[in-house]
């Protein structure tokens, strides 16, 4: 059975074209992807994101150790901000696309892909 997001029954109510996606069942779009596209262009558009995973890193090496995982430089990043980065392999390969967020001096949230969640 797939899992569902809190915000489910207004993606139904709402007409949302279901499917499955990192086992979680979500809308890919409601009237069409054209019509939604130009509607975010020219106004504004949301993106349920409670199916993402989550990931902290905390402590003293968290900070050295992102700046070796991701592309990005952690240190830029003031208390309560966030970047877009990728997450890379051993060889310098991409694992994931994914948010990283400063949440204290050593504490660090991730949120990545939930169709990554294992591998990130």
């Amino acid at each position: 059975m797939m899992k569902i997001t809190p915000l489910f029954a207004a993606h139904q109510k709402l007409g949302g074209k279901l499917i499955e996606f990192g086992g979680w069942e979500m809308p890919v779009y409601y009237s069409s992807i054209t019509a939604e596209h130009q509607a975010v262009r020219n106004a504004a558009g949301i993106f349920d994101i409670c199916h993402m995973g989550e990931v902290i890193v905390s402590g003293r090496g968290a900070q050295a150790f992102l700046n070796r995982a991701l592309t990005n430089d952690i240190r830029k990043l003031s208390v309560g901000l966030g970047q877009y980065t990728l997450m890379c392999n051993e060889q310098g390969g991409v694992v994931d696309d994914l948010y990283a967020y400063r949440l204290g001096e050593t504490d660090f949230l991730l949120i990545v892909n939930a169709s990554r969640i294992p591998a990130d």
